[in-house]
């Protein structure tokens, strides 16, 4: 009797602690976290693989068999083809090629001017720590088009460039091409590398510096065995960043490499989706998954196996600025100039293309302002008006706005609950395990994530017989839904970093009070986190304002974009319209960072290079 009472206790012990665990909010809250994030990120990436082992209607002929069935035609077609070199192994190369320039300058340039920035008496440091960020402002393909004005030829461009125009002559290498990307991107990611390095200088003490010079050390010495070794996690995380992206974009590839037949892989998925190759351009999507997990993994492994030092002790710490000495007048010079030729000419660029009737005439005679404000003329743009009174950018203008608000809105909540998760569940298995998901988005590029999506909810979702979701092609709700998913790795690492300020005692102070879980989430951890929102809505609308690579494969005429028309515009030889477009696109931006400047968010500043 005595053990059957032990085994009903026991019994009833277990089920009170499985009915507290299942309605425990929290534990729910997680639950559905993790079935949205599995459904969101897991079952597409499933589907993107599984689609490239499934014979498609029109490859039956070729390939054999019949369709819907298992097939390695695909990876065959792409790994052991006649066709291999051309579809895979040179834009491979090429790629490899621009992502290794391109992390190895971008690292050097924003490593350089975090140094000089945080560490040395540099002046004018107000002007400079604004000036470094804004280039990342200007979307990367804007810089490809101010590229062009400058430096493009007759011979390839059509129209001459400014330089051409003086009579210069100007190599076509330097037009387009490896060489012309490498630095229009780099000019354009060095703000990823400024940003890591900057922060870390600025939480090293600088007694470890004067302590090497006190024992005779020079300045290049005390750079290359004391700052060196300290920042070196902080360059090689840049790596990761700038390498991902830079084997990953096509707006710059498209407009510097297209007319050189320069191909990387990214622009190859791009030809291979919109030829209806969908299987093939998936196949390349996961060569290029593979690549970056393969950079992120041997990342992992340097900086888990160099040792560790420890620069920010109990004590405190101060910073004493490096004395940049006679050299300060010729570095300031340089980097006035540098800045000129990376921040200002750009500008000033698009602006005077924008204003000009015909590309390659700079007299005061082609000045006008009919890409702005011209009435219709067949001779003139195809006959469009000028974008002001153009109803596709008028639309265009509401759809990215609308786009960036509404993304900004539920990407930073979904970010902040997410972080919410993580801070609560560090060293916990849910924990680990939303971290995980959450990051993979990421690792897929955004050209074939765009297509992983358009591929995925353009039939509609079903269960056991039942639509789910409907198909979403050609709806605002597909560019939402995309836009969010692909955004949620920065926006949770800000939730993350933000809920980690807060104390769990709040919490506990309030749960012993009686205040229930959602009382608590809305009276102590929201409100204690909305800076970190504010830099979140900020971070994540102003990447999406001037996103194209992500949304080009899903784009329609009702869902246009900014981005997208100026894309449009470029490819159908208006040019000046297409930097009209971008100004306006940019001012937009600028104003932003300029808002939030006003209303205090020193988070920001540092979270726009995500």
């Amino acid at each position: 009797m005595e053990i059957q009472e032990q085994e009903f206790s026991k019994k009833r012990r277990l089920k009170n602690k499985f009915l507290s665990v299942v309605t425990n909010p929290y534990n729910v809250i997680v639950l559905i976290v993790i079935i949205l994030l599995a459904y969101l990120i897991l079952l597409p990436l499933l589907d993107m693989i599984t689609t490239t082992f499934t014979l498609a209607q029109r490859d039956v002929r070729q390939a054999g068999g019949t369709p819907g069935e298992f097939t390695l035609y695909y990876w065959h077609r792409l790994l052991a083809s006649e066709m291999t070199s051309t579809i895979l192994i040179k834009p491979l190369l090429n790629s490899l090629l621009i992502g290794v320039f391109v992390s190895i300058t971008s690292i050097a340039i924003g490593s350089v001017l975090a140094w000089l920035m945080v560490r040395t008496d540099l002046p004018f440091k107000k002007f400079f720590s604004l000036a470094v960020i804004i280039p990342y402002m200007i979307p990367s393909w804007c810089k490809s088009q101010a590229w062009l004005s400058v430096f493009k030829t007759e011979r390839i461009g059509g129209a001459p460039g400014f330089l051409a125009s003086l009579g210069i002559q100007v190599p076509d290498w330097l037009a387009y091409g490896p060489v012309a990307i490498i630095i229009v991107l780099s000019l354009h990611y060095y703000a990823y590398s400024y940003l890591l390095v900057s922060s870390a200088l600025n939480s090293l003490n600088s007694e470890l510096e004067e302590m090497g010079e006190i024992q005779g050390a020079g300045k290049l010495m005390i750079l290359r065995k004391i700052t060196f070794p300290l920042v070196l996690p902080a360059m090689l995380s840049s790596v990761i960043l700038t390498f991902s992206k830079g084997i990953g974009t096509f707006g710059v590839i498209n407009h510097l490499g297209s007319k050189v037949n320069f191909v990387t892989l990214s622009s190859q998925l791009y030809m291979n989706s919109k030829s209806q190759n969908t299987q093939t351009a998936f196949a390349m999507a996961i060569v290029m998954i593979f690549i970056s997990s393969i950079s992120i993994f041997a990342n992992q492994k340097i900086i888990g196996s160099r040792k560790s030092f420890e620069s920010i002790g109990g004590k405190g710490g101060r910073t004493t600025p490096t004395r940049l000495g006679s050299y300060k007048p010729l570095i300031t010079g340089i980097l006035f100039v540098f800045f000129a030729v990376g921040i200002i000419m750009p500008i000033v660029i698009l602006i005077l293309e924008s204003v000009m009737l015909q590309e390659g005439n700079y007299s005061f005679s082609n000045l006008t302002l009919h890409y702005w404000i011209g009435d219709p003329d067949p001779a003139i743009m195809e006959g469009l008006p000028g974008i002001l009174k153009n109803s596709e950018f008028i639309n265009s203008l509401k759809n990215s706005l609308k786009l960036t608000f509404v993304n900004g809105i539920f990407g930073t909540l979904f970010g902040q609950l997410i972080g919410y998760i993580s801070a609560k569940g560090r060293g916990k298995l849910h924990g680990k395990i939303v971290e995980q998901m959450v990051f993979i988005p990421y690792l897929i590029p955004s050209i074939a994530f765009g297509g992983i999506y358009l591929s995925m909810f353009s039939r509609p979702q079903t269960l056991f017989g039942v639509t789910l979701i409907p198909s979403l092609y050609g709806l605002f709700a597909l560019l939402t839904l995309t836009s969010v998913v692909k955004h949620l790795p920065f926006a949770a690492r800000a939730g993350t970093s933000n809920m980690l300020q807060i104390g769990n005692e709040l919490e506990e102070a309030a749960t012993i009070a009686g205040a229930g879980f959602f009382k608590r989430l809305t009276r102590i951890v929201f409100p204690l986190s909305k800076g970190g929102f504010l830099s979140g809505f900020m971070l994540i609308f102003v990447s999406i304002m001037k996103e194209l690579d992500l949304i080009i494969l899903i784009m329609t005429p009702s869902t246009s974009t900014l981005p997208y028309l100026a894309f449009q515009y470029q490819n159908g030889n208006s040019p000046q319209a297409s930097n009209c477009v971008a100004i306006v696109m940019f001012s937009i931006v600028f104003l932003v960072y300029a808002i939030a400047n006003i209303v205090g968010d020193a988070d920001l500043a540092k979270s726009m290079g995500g």
